[in-house]
């Protein structure tokens, strides 16, 4: 039977707002001098939460973590709509908000639920031959994204104080949550952008059992290997 190291399975890390996904995947990597590191599923840099990282041949799971559902929280500002549909972008429209309460809002969430023809926002890193949508749109350029099949499962604002909403979302693999913002922004006629967001959930991982990355670079080796998931127990789960 293969044997595996200590350090061939997954990490179960809580991304702080900033880095990239990649930025947490090459800080492991020198901290620790493992060869293979992946993550299985990008978190924008503004975005924190649960951020799966595969070691060594804990990489050959990569794509069947990526594709489990996740469940999403953060917040909706109403008024503004931005060109990169979060608050990192330059403002597009700012438009008044209407007045609302929490079981309005909540009714026009609701159209969301289920499938959607989601087009995804140009500050993406979906390629259009070969290259970035995000390295196009820094150069000013648009061009036509094609519609992709998301399935959202929950969708649900738990607090509203005028303009921003407080939400959780429950959906499948490439849902683009900003886009969501977006739309229901349009929905609602004032325009609206993703203030925040946090990943609690990816298939069967919760944020609650992730480690901040911070505490978990200062770490022994002996230490992180406490701290992986075998391999092994990640094949039964999956």
């Amino acid at each position: 039977m293969q044997e595996f190291s200590t350090l061939d399975g997954a990490l179960l890390v809580d991304k702080p707002s900033g880095p990239t996904s990649h930025d947490v995947v090459d800080a492991i990597r020198r901290k620790f001098g493992i060869k293979k590191v992946g993550h299985c599923g990008t978190l924008d840099p503004n975005a924190t939460g649960l951020l799966i990282i595969v070691l060594g041949r804990g990489t050959k799971l990569s794509e069947k973590l990526m594709s489990d559902d996740k469940v999403y929280e953060g917040t909706m500002k109403f008024g503004e709509a931005t060109d990169s549909y979060d608050a990192d972008g330059e403002i597009t429209a700012s438009l008044p908000v209407m007045p609302m309460t929490l079981d309005e809002l909540n009714e026009a969430s609701a159209s969301f639920i289920g499938d959607q023809m989601q087009i995804p926002p140009m500050v993406s890193a979906i390629k259009k031959n070969g290259v970035p949508l995000y390295k196009l749109a820094r150069k000013g350029i648009e061009v036509e994204r094609e519609p992709r099949l998301v399935h959202i499962y929950n969708f649900r604002f738990t607090a509203y104080t005028e303009p921003v909403g407080t939400f959780k979302l429950a959906c499948t693999k490439g849902t683009y949550v900003r886009s969501v913002a977006h739309d229901l922004g349009n929905k609602l006629g004032c325009g609206a952008h993703l203030a925040t967001l946090r990943r609690a959930v990816s298939g069967k991982f919760d944020v609650a059992d992730a480690m901040p990355l911070d505490p978990l670079l200062k770490l022994t080796t002996s230490e992180l290997e406490k701290r992986v998931m075998p391999f092994l127990k990640l094949v039964a789960m999956s």
